[in-house]
C-alpha cells in the first residue's frame, strides 16, 4: 500500500545518492536512449467537432501518439471519427479507464479495424479473468495500467495471458526500483511496455524520461511537455522538439526547481509556547 508515498520517498532519496555518486538517475536505471517520444492523452470530448479540434492542435504541436479515453457510448464512433480525420499513419491508442466488463467483448471487438497500439485497462482492475478472456476475442492488444501495482502483479498478469502490453506508472507501483523491475520482466519475455504521466511537475517529469530511456520500452508514452498542464513548471520546462523530449543527463534526477518556483510555496509558522 501507500505506493504514492513510497514511490516519493524513494525518488527523493535516489537524488541525493546520484547526486552524491555523480551520476544520472538515467545512467543508474541503464537507459539506451537520449530522448523519448511524447504522447498525449486526450479526454471525452463534448462534440466530435471538439475532439478533431483538440486532436488536430496536438498533433500540431508535435506529439507523436494520441490517446483517447473512451467509455461505454462514446467509443467506436470516437475512434472512427479520430481515424477518419488523421488517416492510418497516427499513433493511435485508447484508454478505458476500466469502464467495461468482459460481456462487452463483443462491442469492443469492432476496435479491431482501426489498427490501434492498444486497448488500455478495458475492464476493472481486478478482473483478470476477464481480460483473459477479452485478449482471446479481441485483436487489439490488450494494456494493463491499474492492475499492475508491483512486480509480482505483473508477473501474474503476463503468467495468466491477461495483456501483451503494460503500462508502467512509476507512482502506481512504488517507485521507480520496482518500475525497473517490471521493465526487466517485459523486456525478458519480449512484452512491450511505456510510460504512463500522473500529472507530474518537472521533477517527476525528469523521472519519468529517464525510465521511460530504457530499451523495453518501445511505445510513446503519456509524457508530454511541460506546457501540457502547466503555465509555469517548477523546474526549467520541458519541450518537444522533432517529437521528443530530451532525457536530462546530468546527476541525480537532473533537474533543478526554480527558486522562485519554490519561494511561492513558502510557508512560514510562528509557534509560543505558553508559559507556566
Amino acid at each position: 500500500g501507500n505506493y504514492m508515498s513510497k514511490a516519493c520517498v524513494e525518488t527523493a532519496l535516489l537524488d541525493l545518492r546520484l547526486r552524491d555518486q555523480k551520476i544520472s538517475l538515467a545512467k543508474f536505471l541503464g537507459a539506451t536512449k537520449t530522448s523519448v517520444p511524447s504522447g498525449v492523452s486526450v479526454g471525452i470530448q463534448k462534440s466530435l467537432d471538439d475532439l478533431v479540434r483538440v486532436v488536430g492542435e496536438y498533433l500540431g504541436q508535435g506529439y507523436v501518439r494520441v490517446k483517447l479515453k473512451i467509455e461505454p457510448g462514446s467509443d467506436i464512433e470516437l475512434v472512427r471519427t479520430v481515424r477518419k480525420e488523421f488517416g492510418d499513419d497516427v499513433l493511435l491508442q485508447v484508454d478505458a479507464n476500466a469502464a467495461y466488463t468482459v460481456t462487452d467483448a463483443k462491442h469492443l471487438k469492432q476496435l479491431d479495424e482501426f489498427n490501434l497500439l492498444l486497448i488500455e485497462q478495458p475492464l476493472p482492475e481486478d478482473d483478470l479473468a476477464g481480460h483473459v478472456e477479452l485478449a482471446r476475442q479481441i485483436k487489439t492488444p490488450v494494456c494493463l495500467d491499474e492492475s499492475v501495482t508491483s512486480f509480482d502483479t505483473a508477473r501474474g498478469a503476463l503468467d495468466l495471458k491477461a495483456c501483451s502490453i503494460i503500462n508502467i506508472k512509476p507512482g502506481r507501483v512504488g517507485g521507480y526500483l520496482e518500475a525497473k523491475k517490471i521493465h526487466d520482466l517485459c523486456l525478458s519475455r519480449g512484452v512491450p511496455v511505456w510510460c504512463g504521466g500522473m500529472l507530474e511537475t518537472g521533477i517527476g517529469r525528469a523521472a519519468n524520461l529517464a525510465l521511460a530511456a530504457l530499451p523495453g520500452f518501445t511505445l510513446p508514452g503519456d509524457i508530454s511537455a511541460s506546457a501540457r498542464y502547466f503555465a509555469r513548471d517548477i523546474t526549467p520546462p520541458f519541450v518537444i522538439e522533432n517529437g521528443h523530449i530530451a532525457v536530462p543527463n546530468t546527476v541525480g534526477i537532473g533537474v533543478e526547481p526554480l527558486p522562485e518556483m519554490l519561494a511561492n510555496f513558502k510557508k512560514t509558522a510562528v509557534f509560543e509556547i505558553a508559559k507556566n
